[in-house]
């Protein structure tokens, strides 16, 4: 292993920002980044030798392979990760299109949204079964209902998610609006007890694999999808339609007072789903 990588990596690990699936993501990209930057000639480097020649030799790369602009984005978060790790934020611009890099463009109005339906009678694992109806009823990322701790989140009128369940590291909060999230709640302090739904003899990763090859098994891709569902749901319960992806009326149809009720309810749906920008809702309800 060359010095880059390798610092990189100890950089990585003595710094546990975010989720273990952003863990995971960031020191995936920065590897390839010190063996991209080894390839193009820079030798001899540690993780504090970066300049901005070496962010401007990449981004380059990058740019002609096509890359999409999230994927752009997303390296470049990891590349001013690096920065601010080893003291030099001042490199790189906090504004991506200042490099070069398009606004991200999202197909709205077009529906992701999944319902479990028969697949989850093909899940043979009682803790990936629970995590999987967790998505569905909180909207729930797959880390969060895997790391979910009944005993921990129920706090009477609604749910706790820890931050070190969740991406980026933010606890927030969900409410309990219908008898069907009190219901599957009750069920989860019966499986998990004092615990997690991740078995005792496991650890996150090891469930994390249980979990892909269950759904694989029953035919369930995409359960992400469970978390459109249940923004949708939400949009339709707080204005009264619904969502322009579940075919309900665009913002350009809607009264003055009815945009007013569209953007509160996308703020408060933005909050449930632990996203700091309104905007994304428009993954998930459209616009």
């Amino acid at each position: 292993m060359d010095d880059l990588t390798y610092t990189l990596r100890q950089l990585c690990l003595r710094n546990r920002d975010g989720s273990h699936a952003t863990q995971a993501d960031r020191q995936r990209s920065l590897s390839l980044a010190a063996r991209q930057l080894r390839e193009v000639g820079f030798r001899q480097m540690r993780a504090t030798s970066l300049k901005g020649k070496h962010v401007e030799a990449l981004l380059q790369r990058w740019q002609t392979e096509g890359l999409s602009a999230g994927t752009l984005k997303n390296r470049m978060a990891h590349l001013r990760w690096w920065a601010e790790k080893v003291g030099k934020a001042g490199i790189l611009p906090a504004d991506n299109t200042k490099l070069g890099i398009p606004e991200r463009r999202y197909v709205t109005n077009e529906s992701k949204a999944k319902e479990l339906g028969d697949g989850l009678d093909r899940i043979t694992d009682s803790h990936v079964r629970m995590s999987l109806r967790l998505q569905a009823v909180f909207g729930l990322r797959r880390e969060e209902s895997i790391k979910f701790q009944p005993r921990y989140a129920d706090r009477g009128d609604h749910i706790a998610i820890k931050g070190s369940w969740a991406k980026g590291g933010r606890d927030r909060t969900v409410i309990i609006t219908m008898p069907e999230q009190r219901a599957v709640l009750d069920e989860a302090h019966r499986l998990a007890g004092l615990g997690s739904l991740i078995p005792s003899h496991k650890i996150y990763i090891q469930q994390r694999h249980v979990y892909d090859g269950q759904c694989k098994a029953a035919g369930l891709s995409n359960m992400h999808g469970l978390r459109h569902r249940y923004a949708q749901m939400r949009y339709e319960v707080l204005t009264g339609w619904r969502a322009p992806a579940a075919g309900g009326p665009k913002q350009e149809m809607l009264s003055a007072n009815q945009q007013l009720q569209d953007l509160q309810a996308r703020q408060r749906i933005s909050r449930e789903l632990g996203h700091e920008r309104t905007s994304i809702t428009a993954i998930y309800l459209g616009r």
